[in-house]
């Protein structure tokens, strides 16, 4: 019987002699002990977290929050999408300078006059009544009593009233009435201007002669940016 010799395959070559990379030993400091900290129930303190997403908001957070994402989502009828649409910076800045002039008195103020003119009744003086200085006039109804007098030269309305409602028609009615009117951003600013926290409107019934043709320039600008543009406005949807 003829024995096969068995082949023998490739021999593999030898691997290189690894060269081992000396590791630097890690200087630890013998006064700071290492304590991992256990997260599990009843452990350790859990880290804060950023939990704003699960807060139960107030209801008036809430409210706002849904009438921004209905306010994207709807289409705006005309009436109400006009209060979009305000003075520009600059105007709005020359209108608010000019109104500070004509800011009603405060209390010390006021606490003053009447002292002064207690004092010269006491005096023997006549009490004559002195006349009115022409200041802003300010509400929803003292304004709207003014337009429709055509008492009022200029009109400011606030562009964030809550319910919108109640100033919805004053636009309307202004350029029905040939009243010139703007709307400005912030209730507050304008709330400002007559010493309170908000105020819807606020009317220029009579301005100094100085002041003149300064109202005049920005008569001029509002009645180009809103009554003018009248018939545009009640097309343009939100």
């Amino acid at each position: 019987m003829v024995v096969k010799k068995k082949t023998k395959g490739k021999k593999v070559a030898a691997a290189p002699l690894a060269v081992k990379k000396m590791e630097q030993k890690r200087v630890v400091n013998p006064l700071f002990e290492k304590r991992p900290r256990n997260f599990g129930i009843g452990q350790d303190i859990q880290p804060k977290r950023d939990l704003s997403r699960f807060v139960r908001w107030p209801k008036y957070i809430r409210l706002q929050r849904q009438k921004a994402v209905l306010q994207t989502r709807l289409k705006i009828p005309p009436p109400v999408h006009q209060f979009y649409q305000t003075l520009d910076k600059q105007k709005a800045t020359q209108l608010f300078k000019l109104m500070d002039k004509y800011r009603p008195e405060d209390k010390a103020a006021k606490k003053q006059r009447l002292r002064e003119r207690a004092e010269a009744k006491a005096a023997g003086k006549g009490d004559a009544p002195t006349k009115r200085a022409p200041v802003v006039r300010q509400g929803i109804n003292t304004v709207t009593t003014l337009v429709e007098k055509k008492k009022a030269q200029l009109v400011v309305i606030a562009n964030d009233v809550d319910p919108v409602e109640m100033v919805l028609f004053l636009p309307a009615l202004c350029r029905k009435m040939g009243v010139p009117y703007c709307i400005v951003k912030n209730k507050a600013r304008l709330g400002r201007v007559v010493r309170r926290k908000t105020c819807t409107t606020l009317a220029l019934t009579n301005v100094e002669s100085a002041d003149r043709s300064t109202l005049n320039k920005l008569i001029e600008a509002v009645k180009a940016d809103f009554n003018e543009r009248g018939d545009e406005i009640k097309k343009h949807w939100g």
